[in-house]
């Protein structure tokens, strides 16, 4: 493991264009040896993606706005300062109640970013 210590300022970090949102790596698994990487996650209201599940687990934690997310058989509606954890293989999705919402995404692996790229 070559962990080194890496700084992600404001406007930095590779951008995806995803189907609900504007995804940007802030902190790449190429930076944490491959334990997790941190996403800012900056989304319109919406219609929400279809339920999916990830073989990999990942947090959400609300900077800005609201957003309802559906995990298993719960909805949660989450504000400014909510966070709420998803295990891997959970089906899950979120839809954004305000006109915009900004949140950070933590996911355990590489896989998140790999994912993103083959949909770009």
């Amino acid at each position: 493991m070559n962990e080194t210590v890496h700084l992600s300022n404001a406007g930095s970090g590779v951008e995806y264009a995803a189907p609900d949102a504007t995804v940007t790596v802030k902190i790449g698994a190429e930076h944490t040896g491959g334990l997790y990487e941190l996403f800012e996650i900056d989304a319109p209201r919406a219609d929400a993606s279809p339920p999916h599940s990830e073989s990999w687990s990942k947090a959400f934690y609300v900077l800005q706005g609201r957003i309802l997310v559906q995990a298993g058989d719960q909805g949660y509606d989450l504000g400014p300062g909510a966070s709420i954890s998803i295990p891997a293989g959970t089906v899950n999705t979120f839809s954004v109640l305000t006109p915009s919402a900004k949140f950070l995404t933590i996911s355990q692996t590489a896989r998140m970013s790999a994912f993103l790229a083959d949909l770009a």
